[in-house]
């Protein structure tokens, strides 16, 4: 995640500056680059023109994620534009929600009021998917989130829901159990009050009490708090041999930097929402040993992701990141579903929600097929565990593997 605006505008304008081949004169390049980026891919030739939809934090202190999530679906549009392989050309359309639950709704309504929207990737954040689902669902405008795992979210009945990560009752189950196996007696959960945050930390409190381990779970406002000191002194009093915690990077940075001003020397795990450069340096030395859990795939090391990965690298000149191998996959089931949807003639949003429901689709990170309840089937949902080790977070395998 990035924490400003101007950064993500950085990122951006690196972006556009490797789509023209760093020839900053070479104006038909950088245009070509940024009608990319704004989601304006011109059709040619004589093949008709589908729109697909993106909701995410595109700016403010959630954009990080958000981009790696734009930049892998905008890999996967340039990619069917360039081979017709979907015998039609593709247009997205982005939505920023700055991933903030009262903004979403606006973001949602913009896309489905687009009647050439076939279908949405996003919302990133869980709390954004319960501002809007219903939105989308009376709609009939499908959506995919590669990202959001708040495990209430497949109870909820929403009509056009989908989602391809495992959610936080598999992440937050699996986290405990690893942590008992590394025989943590003693467990501080601490959650940031948000949908994803108390979700995932509730079922690691859960689990672990089930499996044995005494644990002490709090609540801290992330939306609040700025000074994490007293909570890290609270923990290290504790005496707890763990801390896990619930939240999002750039709280979880503070916090690791202050468990390391008191001393703490217990194991410290976050969930997925931690997993990103914003925690590795606004942690700095305070992130080396801290783990990770995630339903995603590192990019950079998977042999199936390589091909992918390389496009991101050349497209937009920094490594493809956290839920980009996801929103990847994400895109090009969406696109299989409006293609599958137009065998009988011009796709609907009712056709290509029918096709999304039934696809059976082979992506880079697992097969894709969808549960009645939207979820990706059980039996290919996977979560990694990773670890920060001199200021780089790394891969060390499924995390069952690992105990």
């Amino acid at each position: 995640m990035v924490p400003t605006q101007a950064v993500t505008a950085g990122l951006r304008q690196a972006a556009l500056a490797s789509c023209s081949n760093g020839k900053a004169s070479d104006s038909s390049a950088l245009k070509k680059g940024q009608n990319s980026l704004n989601g304006d891919s011109s059709a040619s030739g004589s093949e008709p023109t589908y729109a697909i939809g993106l909701e995410a934090p595109l700016s403010g202190q959630y954009a990080g994620l958000g981009v790696n999530v734009q930049y892998a679906v905008q890999v996967a549009v340039d990619q069917a534009n360039a081979s017709n392989s979907f015998g039609f050309k593709v247009k997205l359309i982005n939505g920023d929600d700055l991933g903030d639950p009262a903004k979403a709704p606006a973001a949602a309504t913009s896309l489905t009021q687009d009647p050439a929207v076939l279908g949405v990737i996003g919302p990133t954040f869980s709390s954004s998917v319960l501002a809007t689902a219903k939105i989308y669902g009376s709609a009939g405008l499908a959506f995919i989130t590669p990202s959001a795992t708040n495990s209430s979210l497949q109870d909820q009945s929403f009509a056009a829901f989908h989602r391809i990560v495992p959610d936080d009752n598999v992440e937050g189950s699996q986290a405990a159990d690893w942590l008992q196996h590394r025989g943590v007696k003693k467990l501080f959960v601490l959650q940031d009050l948000s949908a994803y945050g108390k979700g995932v930390a509730d079922t690691v409190a859960a689990e672990a009490h089930k499996d044995g381990v005494s644990v002490t779970e709090q609540g801290l406002d992330a939306q609040t708090t700025t000074n994490y000191n007293p909570m890290a002194q609270t923990i290290v009093s504790s005496g707890d041999d763990a801390v896990f915690y619930g939240g999002y990077d750039a709280q979880a940075a503070l916090l690791a930097k202050a468990l390391q001003s008191a001393g703490f020397k217990g194991i410290a795990v976050g969930g997925n929402g931690i997993k990103s450069n914003v925690f590795t340096t606004g942690a700095g030395t305070a992130g080396n040993g801290w783990y990770m859990t995630c339903g995603c795939q590192d990019a950079t090391v998977a042999p199936q992701s390589k091909a992918f990965a390389a496009a991101y690298q050349k497209t937009f000149n920094t490594p493809a990141s956290t839920y980009s191998p996801e929103s990847y996959d994400a895109a090009n089931a969406l696109l299989t579903a409006i293609k599958d949807a137009a065998a009988t003639g011009a796709p609907t949003r009712a056709g290509v929600e029918a096709a999304l429901n039934a696809i059976d689709f082979k992506g880079i990170t697992s097969e894709i097929k969808f549960q009645s309840d939207g979820d990706v089937a059980a039996s290919v949902q996977t979560v990694n565990l990773y670890q920060q080790r001199d200021g780089a977070i790394t891969e060390l395998g499924n995390v069952r593997s690992e105990n």
